[in-house]
C-alpha cells in the first residue's frame, strides 16, 4: 500500500496549505536592499529652507493714572453708587416660593389657555410633565419671574437678575405657546 494513501484528506489540505504559505513567504526573502537605497537617496536630498518666524509686534502700554480718564476695567462711580444704594428692585425674601419657581424658565412650556379676558388662565407644563394653572401676578422661573400679562399665545414676565455689582435689575422675558 502506498504510504501517501494513508493520509487523511484534512491532513492533505493542511499540508498543501503549509507548502503554499512557505512558497509565498520564500518570495519575501529577496531582501530590502532596494528599500534601503531609496531611503538613503531621500535622506541625501536637500530640503526646502524653513521660513523664519514672524516678528512679534510689541504694543505700547497705557497706564490709566490720568484723573480725567477712568479705567475701563473698573466700575464707574455711577455703577458703584447704584450697587450700594437700595433704590433698585429687590427680590421679596419673605414671599414663599411657588411651585414653578423650582424650574428654569427655558424648561417650562406653555401648552394652552383656559377662559378669556381678565379671568384667563395659562396651562404650563414643567419638565416632569405636570401641568400647572398660572395667573397674572404669580411667579415662575428661577430668576423671580413675575407674570405681568397673559395672552392667547404667550406669557409676559419680568425677571430680577443680578447686575454683578451686588444689585438687581429687571429683565423682560416671555414664554410662547409650544408648537404642536
Amino acid at each position: 500500500m502506498n504510504k501517501f494513501a494513508a493520509i487523511k484528506p484534512s491532513h492533505a489540505a493542511r499540508l498543501l496549505l503549509m507548502l503554499g504559505a512557505a512558497l509565498v513567504l520564500s518570495g519575501c526573502t529577496r531582501g530590502m536592499s532596494d528599500l534601503r537605497d531609496w531611503v538613503a537617496q531621500e535622506k541625501a536630498k536637500k530640503g526646502a529652507p524653513i521660513p523664519p518666524l514672524p516678528v512679534i509686534k510689541t504694543f505700547e502700554t497705557f497706564k490709566y493714572d490720568d484723573q480725567d480718564r477712568r479705567d475701563p476695567f473698573s466700575p464707574s462711580t455711577a455703577e458703584l453708587q447704584a450697587s450700594t444704594s437700595n433704590n433698585g428692585p429687590r427680590p421679596d425674601a419673605n414671599r414663599a416660593k411657588q411651585p414653578l419657581e423650582l424650574f428654569a424658565l427655558d424648561t417650562l412650556k406653555m401648552v394652552g389657555t383656559i377662559g378669556a379676558g381678565t379671568g384667563m388662565e395659562v396651562l404650563v407644563k414643567d419638565p416632569g410633565g405636570v401641568i400647572h394653572r398660572v395667573h397674572v401676578g404669580e411667579y415662575m422661573g428661577q430668576n423671580y419671574g413675575h407674570i405681568t400679562a397673559i395672552s392667547d399665545d404667550h406669557i409676559d414676565l419680568v425677571e430680577l437678575v443680578s447686575n454683578g455689582n451686588g444689585g438687581w435689575m429687571e429683565r423682560p422675558a416671555s414664554i410662547a405657546l409650544a408648537a404642536k
